[in-house]
């Protein structure tokens, strides 16, 4: 079965009387163009059913508005509400995201040279578990569209990155918990390359190492997986005497905090916080439940996209930043 013919600019000029090139000023942002012949060529193309061919276009404006978006861990729950800010304000910006799904048969730089034959104009990473090593220009090709990192840092100078500020965060958490009374902290973290990016074990293991002068003990999850969290609270809990255990627990996001809430509780019949105070990053929602009732650094979600975005349209100088985020204190500490 044949589809039906669409309409094309040259039938939207013929019937408003005026040029294809008045049509494609009429559908494009910002073009010098009179209000009554705009309105004019969009009453006729509503009745003829012409929408754009953006295809077409991108032919001449040599950009496709089309964004990679790469993603690996989706068992992190805090990717759904970044994705859904981020894309949101794509489409403010008359952007549409190509969503890669990086996995152990597709890693990045497969799909950033993916994401290049498919004529983006820009490549995301969205806070995942990549080492920088493997994006340094060497390993890219001259012509690939520009690169940018949400959500994390990057100690590559060429790949701006636009992050909760580490220090600023960590600073916070630590006086929190300090002038709560805890003195014997733990810190659970997740992947290893992204533990390190992010820079919120360092921060937090220093404060403590210089306060108290004891070591830090490192409940490795390895993985943003509450499953992970739990084997990760359960081990450290079944080979360590209570008299030696941790009185404070700092999860590198608030999926790993959630994990460990349910696993100190269930498992092991501890009282959070008197038992164990636990803490968590991010400002997921779940951590307000009164389930888990969780203290946690909010991220500034909606700032920190926002400026990637002025970056991405040339409003502001592409260069990484860190930006403050929020403290909310409940329960769980």
């Amino acid at each position: 079965m044949s589809k039906p013919s669409r309409a094309t600019a040259a039938d939207v000029a013929l019937a408003a009387g005026v040029s294809k090139w008045t049509v494609t000023r009429a559908f494009t942002p910002g073009a010098s163009i009179a209000e009554h012949s705009r309105e004019r060529v969009l009453q006729e193309a509503a009745k003829l059913g012409y929408r754009p061919n953006l295809l077409a276009r991108s032919l001449t404006t040599k950009t496709t508005n089309l964004v990679a978006i790469l993603v690996d861990d989706f068992a992190n729950s805090y990717k759904l509400p970044v994705l859904e800010v981020l894309t949101q304000a794509l489409q403010a910006e008359q952007m549409a995201a190509v969503l890669i799904n990086i996995n152990q048969h597709f890693d990045h730089l497969s799909a950033i040279l993916d994401a290049d034959q498919r004529q983006v104009d820009a490549v995301i990473l969205v806070g995942t578990d990549f080492k920088d090593e493997a994006l340094k220009l060497s390993t890219l090709p001259a012509s690939r569209p520009p690169l940018y990192v949400l959500a994390r840092e990057s100690t590559i100078a060429h790949i701006p990155a636009v992050s909760c500020d580490a220090s600023v965060s960590m600073a916070a958490i630590n006086q929190h918990l300090w002038a709560q009374g805890y003195r014997r902290p733990g810190f659970m973290s997740g992947p290893r390359s992204l533990s390190t990016a992010l820079g919120r074990k360092s921060h937090f293991t220093a404060f403590w190492q210089q306060q108290a002068g004891t070591p830090v003990p490192e409940l490795a999850a390895g993985s943003y997986d509450h499953r992970a969290a739990a084997q990760a609270l359960r081990t450290y809990l079944q080979q360590t005497p209570a008299a030696e255990r941790i009185d404070v627990l700092m999860c590198e996001n608030d999926a790993l905090a959630i994990g460990a809430i349910e696993t100190a509780r269930h498992e092991f019949g501890l009282r959070v916080p008197q038992d164990l105070a636990i803490a968590g990053y991010d400002g997921d929602e779940l951590a307000a439940s009164p389930s888990f009732n969780l203290t946690s650094y909010r991220q500034p979600l909606q700032e920190m996209v926002a400026a990637l975005i002025d970056m991405l349209k040339g409003r502001s100088e592409a260069r990484s930043i860190n930006l403050p985020g929020e403290l909310i204190i409940r329960g769980s500490t």
